[in-house]
């Protein structure tokens, strides 16, 4: 029977101070029964000479200190999995939210988990196939690996991940594929927007998700991604499963942190985020990856909003650090009524050689990727030249790239949001548009590709 202790002295925002304690340990539960007898739980923060700091998931609001009992239950936060846990819907704090019954667990694994042993990580080099153009061809996706999405606010972040989760595949294989997906601090009209998708689609049948609402305690927000990662670790790990991990909102998650770092009034880093943000951050992206001997993989696709769009902003710098790449929206694109508005140009996966060619995606996909890259830069130019000079300024060459990097985005980023395109879809396309261009200006294919995939390739440009 766990000690019960009525020595609150101090609340502060989510935090309690508990003196005169004994035998109390670092990230340990905790129960707060409220003098009518409502029940709250916390964790233990901080343990040292007989005090201990404790944060509330439910908050301290209305909480009588005077007359409420503290009990330390001697065990750290778990969640109970067992295979069942497919196609269910649970609340930031693992509880079932979907109407269903409770888990009846095989086993209740520490949501803290550990990050994979470098030496035991298997290289990433599978392609996971999303249907969407501008990833799969130019930013490919690999299992194993980090990728995130940097968003701004207002720009279809939402739409792009739920068609990420309902799309995604990886080829090649039979072996089991489950997405996993974690939403922090997002409206309820966010979370039934997701739910609704996924389950009008069926592609609930193979998720698990987590929603964590805007209105539920900042303090939950913190162990949302905890539990969705211990999740997709029983299913990769133990059941063998490739599971794909989204997590949206990174931004809301490091709000979370700012705030409960502010309330234990420790010393600001970065325009005011803790100064163990990187660390923090690592601890759930280097749960991703792969394991030596063992089938299953996480691949994880984290969703940050900028704030203000600026790059440099700690939470998207400290990810891009952590992560192999990124996927940056585009404003600009999103105003032009281009959808998913995925900026090719300074989007970028650290891993997209790995996973393509022969044998993965297509023989001629690094030919296609390369091209198309130059291709659209060069056209980028001759727009920025177009806005200077005038359209009449520029050059006949000027005038092909720029109507190549018009059509590119229209016919090869623009895609419908239920559109799924194969890989070699997306690769047949990028031939279509390049086979409009003179010939001498496709310096970075091969003969042998033009010759095997370029439409009307015996008629010379």
């Amino acid at each position: 029977m766990p000690l019960e202790y009525t020595t609150i002295t101090q609340v502060s925002g989510p935090l309690i101070v508990v003196e005169q304690v004994a035998e109390v340990h670092y990230d340990e539960l905790v129960e707060i029964e409220s003098g009518q007898g409502e029940i709250r739980r916390g964790r233990v923060l901080e343990a040292e000479q007989g005090r201990a700091l404790v944060q509330l998931f439910e908050g301290t609001s209305g909480l009588d200190v005077r007359s409420s009992k503290v009990r330390f239950l001697g065990r750290v936060l778990e969640i109970p999995v067992s295979p069942d846990i497919l196609g269910r819907v649970f609340d930031g704090a693992g509880n079932p939210i979907d109407g269903g019954p409770r888990i009846i667990p095989d086993k209740r694994l520490d949501i803290n988990g550990n990050p994979i042993n470098p030496y035991a990580r298997a290289y990433p080099s599978e392609f996971i196939q999303t249907g969407i153009s501008s990833i799969d061809c130019m930013n490919p996706l690999v299992r194993g690996q980090k990728l995130p999405i940097f968003s701004g606010a207002g720009l279809p972040h939402a739409q792009l991940a739920a068609q990420i989760a309902r799309q995604a595949t990886v080829l090649g294989t039979q072996d089991p594929f489950a997405v996993v997906f974690a939403a922090m601090g997002i409206t309820f009209e966010e979370a039934d927007f997701f739910i609704s998708s996924f389950r009008s689609t069926g592609a609930l049948d193979r998720a698990v998700v987590f929603t964590n609402l805007a209105n539920d305690p900042v303090i939950e927000r913190i162990a949302t991604p905890r539990m969705a990662l211990t999740v997709a670790e029983y299913l990769a790990f133990e059941l063998g499963m490739h599971v794909l991990v989204i997590m949206t909102d990174m931004t809301n998650y490091a709000e979370a942190l700012r705030e409960i770092s502010a309330a234990r009034k420790e010393v600001p880093g970065r325009r005011g985020y803790p100064g163990y943000m990187y660390t923090d951050l690592a601890s759930i992206y280097e749960r991703a990856g792969r394991i030596q001997g063992k089938p299953g993989s996480i691949t994880q696709i984290p969703i940050l909003t900028m704030p203000e769009d600026d790059k440099t902003h700690p939470i998207p710098d400290l990810t891009g650090y952590i992560t192999e790449g990124q996927i940056i929206l585009s404003r600009e694109l999103h105003r032009a009524g281009i959808y998913p508005p995925v900026d090719i140009s300074v989007s970028l996966s650290r891993l997209k050689d790995k996973g393509i060619g022969e044998g993965k995606t297509r023989e001629d996909h690094a030919d296609v990727l390369n091209q198309l890259s130059d291709l659209y830069d060069r056209g980028k130019e001759a727009r920025e030249l177009a806005v200077i000079l005038g359209e009449a300024a520029l050059s006949e060459n000027d005038k092909i790239f720029l109507r190549f990097a018009e059509e590119f985005e229209r016919e090869f980023v623009n895609q419908g949001v239920n559109e799924n395109r194969s890989i070699e879809q997306t690769l047949d396309l990028g031939w279509k548009l390049m086979s409009r261009l003179p010939r001498i200006e496709l310096k970075r294919l091969s003969e042998k590709n033009i010759e095997k995939y370029m439409p009307g390739a015996e008629v010379s440009g």
